[in-house]
């Protein structure tokens, strides 16, 4: 192979590289591809939140002009129910038209099949659906009873005698938080199109892993592995929401039935019905401290729903097991069985939530103390894992946050609240810590040398926006020392083989493991050819399990520290941030211009959490009320200020790529930092999100 020195790749800001097809429309997202003979499915939702179906009127919808076909639970093709999948045991959630029983508003109950989507959509909304209704429960508080622990390992983790060391505190905080229900809203809704092709089922879809989608595919259908392929070349965002759904199967149900290709595009109301959220939480946490502000006990209780098919955990009480040292700690996760959707993982599951409660109660941990809310950190840095006692592989919060409160002005703050004032605008600065776990999984890729000296990488990766595609260009690059330019990446595709989703901040550092795995094996195939490759090319093709077994265990974590300004109208209670600053800890930085992206963007999503986003319920009908954009808010351009995102230097020593990841850290600690500003500049405390004007407008106009 012949190469020449290249300039910087890896750490050089790079613009996408499918970046011009993107803002030219030549780049087909999974409801855009050309298909002939094309069919439009349409899901029809349950209108009850409990009960079951006692008739589908499917003869009347059947006569209407375009009208293929009606699925639902009296004549759909059966589905295996009992497997082992990627990411654990079957999901009853996906196993759509399998039965009557409807266990929540939202429920898919039939599927309508038409020549177009127009008739699609005029049939199903014209299909009458019968129900035998039950009484349902959506109701959730922290002193639900019927909560229980989940079965699962790590569901409590404890560490001394929690309840005698804050007990002998010289200060504790014992304060209870709550955060809603909230959704992805992903700019692309979920979309599917199936086909049978060469006795091949066909899936051209928009999801965070398409060998993960695959393989539910084949096990639900009773198919053998090969006989699935699934495609995901351009997502519109995900955030968690874009795993395996109700829509991927149905389409593929239908296709089986019709044999010509159907595509399944969801309404965003649909969206907010069948594609997971982020279940609300009440969170307790209990802090006990010394004088001089070292923690003796840390405590933190989280509850949050699930629905009665699955359980699910927003593992909110994670966060701290990581970040503050304690002679006492206890975390606990427990659940509540309600009748709604089951939730899923939304970006930064568990620590987004998390963050909020716990470094709202440091916050007024530091208040009690008369501490710099830094200095208490500070104070209570881990030298290992709290819990776990192995070390970081690589740790400088300290270092976000004393770069961060130098270029936020911190040292200038008055701590005493309610000091500064504009008008009707009262003025305050709030801090907090942010981390989110750097973690790897077995993946599989491949590398090609061509004929014509370029190179062609292929791995089952996901680019749900991040830019990832560039990411991994950018390494292959590296890694075979050879231009940007002379390096094809092609992704989205389950017939690549096994990779890990895009997913858990996971997914450029498993790529990049296999990517460069698969370059070293290539490279030395090559130095044995003089140079001489073949038409068909030559690849190398590496799995990268055995090298994570070997891994040494460490506590591998992204860190950063949040900085915002927040400005509060007396008056109406609104809230407005000024300024935000995150200095993030995230490893080897691949590409900064999408990494800063992917940073702001987060932050940005943090203000929404902390101001805006709040998914409510109806107790009487089960459903989510506005479940659209006119009724559920997200921050728009006139909420978001100047937010600055930067990183210090990270070296993971020791480690085969030195990446972390960080699409998810952007989010953590905002809502917090918001928060602890918030009481800065009002001197009221608010442990309830999001912070709505009516909850804010007990400031008042005086003193």
């Amino acid at each position: 192979m012949t190469t020449t020195a290249q300039p910087p790749t890896v750490g050089a800001s790079h613009t996408r590289v499918e970046g011009r097809e993107k803002v030219t429309g030549a780049a087909r997202y999974a409801s855009e591809q050309p298909f002939d003979q094309l069919v439009h499915g349409w899901l029809v939702l349950s209108t009850v939140a409990r009960g079951r179906v006692r008739k589908v009127g499917e003869e009347a919808v059947r006569a209407m002009p375009g009208v293929l076909a009606v699925l639902h639970h009296g004549n759909a093709p059966r589905l295996a129910t009992d497997y082992a999948s990627m990411l654990g045991g079957p999901d009853p959630t996906v196993a759509v038209f399998q039965h009557d029983r409807v266990p929540h508003a939202g429920w898919p109950v039939a599927l309508v099949v038409a020549e177009t989507p127009e008739q699609a959509r005029e049939a199903a909304e014209s299909l009458v659906v019968e129900y035998d209704e039950e009484p349902h429960d959506v109701a959730f508080h922290a002193d639900r009873p019927g909560s229980y622990v989940p079965d699962d390992g790590n569901a409590v983790l404890t560490k001394g005698d929690l309840e005698a060391e804050l007990a002998a505190s010289a200060v504790v905080v014992d304060a209870s938080y709550t955060t809603p229900e909230q959704h992805h809203s992903a700019m692309e809704p979920h979309a599917a199109t199936a086909r049978w092709e060469g006795g091949r089922l066909e899936v051209f879809d928009s999801n965070q892993g398409s060998m993960w989608v695959a393989d539910e595919l084949a096990k639900l259908f009773s198919l053998d592995p090969s006989s699935v392929r699934v495609r995901s070349e351009h997502i519109g965002g995900a955030f968690g929401s874009k795993g395996v759904r109700p829509h991927q199967v149905a389409a593929a149900m239908a296709a089986t039935v019709l044999q010509r290709p159907v595509r399944l595009a969801l309404t965003r109301r649909q969206t907010f019905a069948v594609t997971g959220y982020r279940s609300p939480t009440a969170q307790r946490v209990r802090l006990g401290a010394e004088p001089d502000g070292r923690l003796r006990a840390f405590g933190h209780e989280a509850l949050n729903l699930t629905s009665t098919l699955r359980p699910f955990v927003e593992t909110s009480a994670a966060l701290g097991r990581v970040l503050y040292e304690a002679r006492a700690h206890h975390t606990a996760h427990r659940l509540v069985d309600v009748d709604m959707p089951t939730p899923t993982w939304m970006r930064a599951p568990g620590e987004a939530p998390g963050s909020f409660a716990v470094e709202s109660a440091l916050d007024e941990l530091a208040e009690r103390l008369g501490m710099d809310p830094i200095a208490l950190r500070a104070r209570n840095e881990p030298t290992v894992g709290p819990l776990s006692g192995l070390p970081f592989s690589s740790r400088n919060l300290l270092g976000c946050f004393e770069e961060g409160a130098r270029r936020f002005g911190w040292a200038g703050r008055d701590p005493r609240p309610r000091m500064r004032r504009e008008g009707r605008w009262l003025l305050g600065t709030g801090t907090a810590a942010a981390t989110y776990p750097s973690g790897a999984a077995p993946s599989t890729a491949s590398v090609t040398a061509e004929a014509d000296g370029t190179f062609t990488v292929r791995i089952s990766a996901a680019d749900v926006g991040t830019g990832a595609r560039t990411a991994l260009t950018l390494i292959a690059a590296e890694a075979l020392d050879v231009a940007p330019e002379r390096v094809a990446v092609r992704i989205g595709d389950s017939d690549f083989g096994p990779a890990w989703v895009a997913g858990g901040s996971m997914g450029t550092r498993s790529w990049a493991l296999a990517v460069t795995s698969a370059v070293g094996e290539l490279r030395g195939r090559l130095a044995l050819t003089d140079g001489d490759i073949p038409p068909e090319g030559i690849t190398a093709r590496t799995d990268t399990a055995g090298l994570l077994a070997e891994l040494a265990k460490k506590e591998r974590h992204s860190f950063g520290a949040q900085f915002a300004e927040v400005a509060v109208d007396v008056t109406t209670g609104e809230v407005r941030v000024r300024r935000m600053l995150g200095i993030f800890a995230a490893g080897r930085i691949v590409n900064p211009l999408t990494a800063r992206s992917q940073l702001v963007g987060g932050m940005t999503w943090g203000i929404s959490m902390a101001l805006h986003e709040e998914a409510v319920r109806d107790a009487a009908s089960g459903s989510q009320l506005g479940p659209d954009f006119a009724g559920y808010h997200v921050a728009a351009n006139a909420d978001v200020p100047v937010i600055e995102a930067d990183w210090l230097e990270d070296p993971v020593p020791n480690d085969p790529v030195g990446i972390k990841g960080i699409g998810e850290i952007g989010i953590v600690g905002v809502a917090a930092a918001i928060s602890n500003a918030v009481w800065h500049a009002t001197g009221v405390r608010h442990r309830d999100l999001p912070l709505r004007p009516d909850r804010v407008m007990e400031v008042g106009d005086g003193a």
